[in-house]
């Protein structure tokens, strides 16, 4: 175990290779090109391979047939090239498939800059590709947990044979924050009857997600919806920050959860009841830290870096029984702590000790 200081994108590179991730295909795009760069400095000499595809398409078709073989595999990208791999993404939840995806995201929409942003949260929890599919989504919020949830996540996609997603920004990518490289845990033995590994002496296998009739569709999807209830019910994860007797709460994760402990913090010494649910996962999305709170809210505030995506599984985890509202900047802008609070006091008229009940 050791402490060292490197930037977001290289700690979960360093993260990867200590995870006894393989192979790594990619294509270069800000902000995420350092996480291909550290891996093609580092991964060779640890027994594994990066090879920089001709296009994101050819990327995460290479990740396809890497994990048909049971190898740990990962890509990674930002915002506009995650979209270039959706139909490979799509591919590979069908098969189960388990493989890393990294989303350092950046604004939007179309090129947009390379400011931080939130704007693929859709894309990310709701299948960015076609059919009904789901990947697990984490969201880091500093430097400790890039490591720790990208190590994370390759046990969660052999775990459940699933795509697994650290989604990231470019503020937490770009940003040099000291991490204790801590040793991983042992692989964990998972049944690999289902690889691709040459077929001497055993009847072949194939790993394909076309379905031959309408009934054999519906039974795959019902396999994989079964599934995926499992995991919302298992795995959801999230921070709750001064959220027991919290009055109002705000609701962010990633670069903003961060920010809005800030927030919180300021507000409890003016005397406001404000809490925090910070989402470690996106998908499942953490109801359960939600809905226990909810008879003792007057107000919550989803705070996110888009034009409003999270605020309506915020809603849904309301149930009605709350109001809940938005607080939002864009095109690579970050908020302050005070701009969150004097929202959270404008919203619910708690300047000069006032306060209603919406």
């Amino acid at each position: 175990m050791e402490k060292v200081l490197l930037k977001g994108n290289e700690i979960i590179g360093e993260a990867a290779i200590r995870a006894k991730c393989k192979v790594f295909f990619g294509y270069p795009i800000t902000p995420s090109t350092e996480v291909i760069e550290y891996l093609s400095a580092n991964l060779p000499s640890k027994g594994g391979s990066v090879l920089q595809a001709e296009d994101e398409i050819g990327a995460i078709n290479m990740c396809y047939g890497a994990a048909c073989t049971g190898t740990r595999v990962m890509t990674a990208s930002s915002s506009p090239g995650i979209s270039l791999k959706q139909e490979g993404i799509s591919y590979a939840a069908a098969v189960e498939l388990p493989m890393v995806l990294v989303n350092v995201n950046r604004c939007g929409p179309g090129l947009g800059g390379l400011g931080p942003a939130q704007s693929d949260y859709f894309q990310s929890t709701k299948g960015g590709g076609h059919g009904d599919y789901r990947l697990i989504v984490l969201a880091p919020s500093k430097a400790q947990e890039l490591y720790d949830y990208t190590m994370e996540a390759f046990d969660l996609a052999d775990q459940y044979r699933n795509p697994v997603m650290v989604h990231t920004d470019g503020f937490l990518g770009q940003t040099m924050e000291p991490v204790v490289l801590k040793d991983p845990p042992k692989i964990p033995d998972i049944d690999r009857t289902w690889t691709v590994s040459g077929c001497k002496g055993r009847k072949k296998r194939i790993l394909a997600s076309y379905s031959l009739t309408n009934e054999i569709g519906e039974s795959n999807n019902l396999y994989l919806e079964k599934k995926y209830k499992e995991i919302q019910e298992t795995e959801q994860r999230w921070e709750a920050f001064h959220a027991d007797d919290a009055e109002y709460l705000l609701v962010s994760y990633g670069t903003t959860g961060r920010i809005c402990k800030s927030t919180v913090l300021n507000a409890r010494k003016k005397g406001i009841k404000l809490g925090l649910i910070r989402p470690i996962t996106l998908w499942p999305f953490p109801e359960k830290g939600i809905k226990p709170l909810i008879s003792q809210l007057k107000g919550i505030i989803s705070v996110e870096l888009n034009t409003g995506q999270m605020i309506e599984d915020v809603k849904l985890s309301a149930e009605c029984k709350v109001p809940v509202h938005l607080f939002r900047r864009q095109g690579g802008m970050l908020p302050t702590e005070d701009e969150i609070l004097e929202n959270v006091e404008e919203t619910f008229q708690l300047k000069n000790n006032k306060e209603v009940n919406l």
